[in-house]
């Protein structure tokens, strides 16, 4: 069964965690360490992989998958920003708690479980779904996080990932190809992203007391919100709403959906709370404990889509 392979790969990574987590408790390593790791994580290993995916013919299947995958993400996010503005006005949300509660990580763990679960041919569908969040992590969550209303959209298209999407829609539709040994480079880098993502989760997870993150007392809301809340909502439209019979393929490009919307809080806003001085520390904790806890979270998601 779909979500008991998955359950085995989430929990696999969550062992890496544990491994690094381990190793900034015994100061082998510093948890400051893993800001290299993040930076080869977005502008290379990220990048690597999406380019790959898009190393594929363009026939009718793949052109109506593309069209339902976008299409989903597009009204996924619009639902997801609906629901955070509803649940931050009723709940008394901050900056830091709406963003955490909206957006997923996404970027650091769809492409890896993608490619266990359902294989690298699939990939190219979880980017329709990153391309709308990178948008949106510019826009809305930059703009929540520094309480302004300016919009840099340079910054979307100068994100790494975005790039590496826009050029491989052009090689997509063109039809060219890398020569092999430059695929194989793809693939190979491609095959480090979930457990460097672990890594990095990790490290920051032994740089924090369990002190800490008890003070916070909202985070096993946020948690909630973001691991069940969330991903129930999009499960019932996903499921209920017909749109996979746009597609042969349909039911597998919306589980991909699904699976982006399922993952814990973006870490992209522990780096926006860091870089405009909102509550960093915070934003820190609930994507830890959301990182933890969605080694039970989203095989249970899995497995009600499949009911």
């Amino acid at each position: 069964m779909l979500s008991l392979i998955l359950a085995k790969k989430i929990f696999s990574l969550f062992i890496i965690m544990l491994m690094s987590m381990m190793l900034v408790r015994m100061k082998i390593v510093k948890a400051s360490d893993s800001k290299i790791m993040s930076i080869l994580l977005l502008y290379l290993f990220f990048p690597c992989v999406i380019l790959e995916s898009f190393q594929i013919d363009f026939t009718p299947e793949i052109q109506h998958g593309m069209l339902l995958s976008t299409g989903a993400a597009v009204v996924v996010q619009a639902l997801l920003l609906a629901m955070g503005t509803f649940l931050k006005n009723t709940l008394h949300l901050n900056a830091v708690e709406q963003c955490s509660v909206i957006y997923s990580n996404a970027g650091n763990l769809i492409i890896p479980l993608v490619v266990a679960v359902l294989g690298p041919e699939w990939v190219i569908y979880s980017s329709s779904f990153l391309a709308v969040q990178l948008v949106l992590f510019w826009t809305h969550m930059k703009s929540t996080m520094a309480r302004e209303t300016h919009i840099d959209l340079k910054a979307v298209f100068k994100n790494a990932n975005m790039i590496a999407i826009l050029i491989g829609l052009v090689l997509l539709f063109t039809g060219l190809r890398f020569p092999a040994p430059v695929n194989d480079a793809l693939h190979s880098l491609g095959l480090v992203i979930g457990p460097s993502a672990m890594i990095i989760a990790g490290m920051l997870l032994g740089d924090m007391s369990w002190e800490k993150i008890k003070s916070y007392r909202r985070v096993p809301l946020v948690a909630f919100l973001r691991l069940l809340v969330m991903p129930l909502t999009v499960l019932l439209f996903l499921k209920y709403s017909g749109i996979a019979g746009f597609s042969p393929q349909g039911e597998t490009i919306l589980l991909i959906t699904l699976l982006a919307t399922a993952t814990p809080s973006a870490t992209t806003c522990v780096s926006m709370a860091s870089l405009f001085d909102n509550q960093p520390e915070y934003a820190s904790v609930i994507n830890v404990v959301t990182a933890t806890l969605c080694t039970v979270t989203m095989p249970l998601i899995v497995w009600l889509y499949q009911l």
